[in-house]
């Protein structure tokens, strides 16, 4: 097997396990914490009434929903992924929605040539590809000549406090994780714009132009105020590098370590929530030839 086929296989048992029924039994909230992305994200990529959509790493639907009141009856939408737990609430979402459909499948592999979509769109679905060049490659075939891409992508963490905070509190007691190449993908894999820049003219598309965005993350979204801390905690020990690098720590180890996140986030809570800066990247690009 190779690295690339040992990368995908661990990422559908990742989604189709743990952190996808997560995502699926935690949606709500975890809609309203990002919701400022797909606010900004929407009126960026500016779907058009009666139009064919690509909607990648749909998850549970949030975005293919709004997609789909947009591009209305006329139109159509696809969304992709991987999870099937996530996709199971993706399609009870949408079942007012008879222009929406929801494939499940690896982005480099599922067939979506024909579709002829003016728009392919992602929500942070793209900086998971084992083989980006790839992926975008076979997107391609579902877009027409001069279809648009539009997605958001976090920066790098360094910008991303709502993230690099709950980190760093995390290593006073656990294990650094181990550095990762530039290349590796992950929640900041697209945070250099030279490397998307590349991925993106390699797989057929007109170089990018990058629209920066500084955001606020509620990490207590969908909680009371009497319990926002908590809240807050309990999202991000379930998300990204905090999550991994609590996995498998010794029961003591992990208590302390997530203590230490309670105490970071405490300096952040405030009468409507635990709000913490981040920033994104929302990518323009378009189909060549």
């Amino acid at each position: 097997m190779t690295p690339l086929q040992t990368f995908n296989d661990e990422q559908r048992a990742r989604w189709n396990g743990v952190d996808g029924q997560y995502w699926a039994r935690e949606q709500d909230k975890l809609d309203q914490m990002l919701g400022p992305v797909l606010t900004a994200l929407l009126e960026f990529a500016e779907p058009a009434e009666g139009s064919t959509v690509l909607d990648i790493g749909c998850g549970c639907g949030v975005t293919t929903v709004e997609l789909a009141r947009r591009v209305g009856p006329r139109g159509k939408v696809v969304g992709l992924d991987v999870s099937e737990p996530m996709l199971e609430v993706a399609k009870a979402r949408l079942a007012a929605f008879p222009q929406a459909e929801c494939r499940l499948g690896d982005a480099m592999e599922v067939p979506v040539a024909g579709l002829e979509a003016e728009l392919l769109v992602s929500r942070f679905g793209v900086m998971f590809f084992g083989d980006p060049v790839a992926a975008f490659r076979n997107l391609r075939t579902g877009l027409k000549t001069g279809g648009r891409v539009r997605f958001a992508c976090w920066q790098a963490m360094a910008v991303n406090p709502w993230m690099q905070v709950p980190l760093e509190a995390v290593y006073r007691y656990v294990p650094r994780l181990p550095p990762t190449g530039p290349d590796v993908p992950g929640p900041y894999s697209f945070g250099d714009p030279a490397r998307v820049t590349r991925i993106l003219t390699a797989a057929g598309f007109s170089a990018p132009r990058f629209k920066g965005l500084d955001i606020e993350i509620d990490l207590a979204a969908g909680g009371a105020p009497g319990t926002f801390l908590e809240d807050a905690v309990e999202h991000v020990s379930h998300l990204g590098p905090p999550k991994r690098a609590l996995l498998d720590q010794p029961g003591e180890l992990r208590e302390k370590a997530v203590g230490a996140i309670r105490e970071a986030l405490g300096a952040y809570v405030s009468a409507d929530g635990v709000r913490l800066p981040g920033a994104i990247w929302l990518v323009a690009a378009e189909r060549v030839g």
